[in-house]
């Protein structure tokens, strides 16, 4: 774990504190132990995990700097990531998890149980008809979603979740910037505005990361987001 907090203070300027490391030592425990039943993550040793899974979500601090979100929700959250590992370093951030595999959501419920992290909401649901609930359509500071969909989809799952003044956050690879350029259409019509894509080099990954900023600037149309399935068949 001391080269987890030390590439987290090179690459994020954070300090993780005994209790930070503590907690991502048992969330690491108890993804390998359920990843032998239940195949959760491709990724099964400890410094992938702790590259690639708990700093690269961290790395969502570069779009935030010290404006860490009151509330954020995690689309298409898998084993909790990026949503737990930045739930554990801001414990009083309200966190809503949304996950369509009944295995990930119910490990989701007992790692954030085990660690004693509160105020999180897990969803088994496709975040279509999440997008479409009163208690959650456009009442969160940010929404954040990594390796889910092509960003032309993947706005539409999040920008409805997301109010005026908030904004979404899109984790990517190699594919990054040349989604942000075919998502303009898309992020226009749903009332986002493209504020900047960063450069993530994470320490030990050879592969190219980025993350896709774009602020909630009017309010989503109604009618979006569309009926389940229909975003991914025919992307706005």
């Amino acid at each position: 774990m001391e080269k987890l907090a030390q590439n987290a203070y090179n690459l994020l300027g954070i300090r993780l504190s005994p209790r930070h490391l503590a907690c991502f030592e048992r969330y690491e425990k108890e993804l390998m132990d359920w990843n032998t039943r239940l195949n959760l993550t491709a990724i099964r040793e400890s410094e992938g995990i702790r590259a690639k899974h708990f700093l690269d979500s961290l790395s969502c601090l570069l779009a935030w700097r010290e404006n860490v979100p009151g509330s954020l929700i995690d689309i298409g959250t898998g084993a909790g990531f990026p949503g737990i590992p930045l739930k554990i370093l801001y414990p009083s951030m309200e966190l809503t998890l949304v996950e369509s595999v009944g295995k990930k959501t119910e490990f989701c419920r007992h790692v954030t149980g085990v660690l004693g992290l509160e105020r999180v909401e897990v969803l088994q649901s496709r975040a279509e008809e999440v997008g479409q609930m009163a208690k959650h359509r456009e009442r969160y500071n940010w929404a954040a979603a990594r390796a889910v969909a092509s960003l032309p989809i993947l706005v539409e799952y999040l920008l409805p979740l997301v109010r005026v003044g908030g904004g979404m956050l899109a984790q990517k690879g190699e594919s990054g910037p040349a989604e942000a350029q075919a998502a303009e259409n898309a992020i226009r019509l749903l009332g986002g505005r493209l504020r900047q894509v960063i450069k993530v080099d994470l320490p030990g990954v050879a592969d190219d990361r980025y993350l896709v900023v774009i602020d909630k600037v009017a309010a989503t149309p109604p009618n979006y987001p569309r009926r389940v399935g229909i975003p991914a068949k025919k992307p706005l």
